[in-house]
């Protein structure tokens, strides 16, 4: 099962609350969704599929953590189940963030307020699909 996008943008939800991408945070002191996939994509810009993301993020925030030499047994057992895509991520939702994927399914982080997200959301760019996150609140 094959989970990745490819030459796509996850443009921001209609309902994202910030007017510029911002830095998620920790809340009381534990690492929230956004933080580990912001501290993951800004680690790896371009690197990792949005499987890998989905994974890690579950991952990383086991507690306790899980031993290093299940991972490959974890993953499998991870995705045999239903997983939401990074379309319901709180970057796109709520922190103003933008995912793009390359011919890869590589993922990166792209800003709303830059050029290149403009340029794409605007359909200036050949080859890339729009998909809005989803939505926070019904409407």
């Amino acid at each position: 099962m094959n989970l990745n996008y490819y030459d796509t943008l996850i443009a921001v939800a209609d309902d994202c609350p910030v007017e510029r991408a911002e830095v998620p945070v920790p809340r009381n002191g534990k690492p929230t969704i956004a933080s580990v996939q912001f501290t993951m994509l800004t680690g790896d810009p371009g690197v990792l599929t949005q499987e890998d993301v989905l994974f890690e993020t579950w991952l990383r925030r086991q507690d306790p953590a899980p031993d290093a030499q299940a991972h490959p047994a974890l993953r499998d057992a991870f995705f045999s189940r239903s997983q939401a895509c990074l379309r319901a991520s709180p970057l796109p939702k709520r922190h103003g963030w933008g995912l793009l994927f390359d011919g890869d399914g590589r993922v990166r982080l792209c800003p709303m307020e830059s050029e290149e997200y403009r340029r794409i959301v605007a359909g200036e760019v050949p080859g890339v699909t729009v998909l809005k996150a989803m939505r926070t609140r019904r409407g």
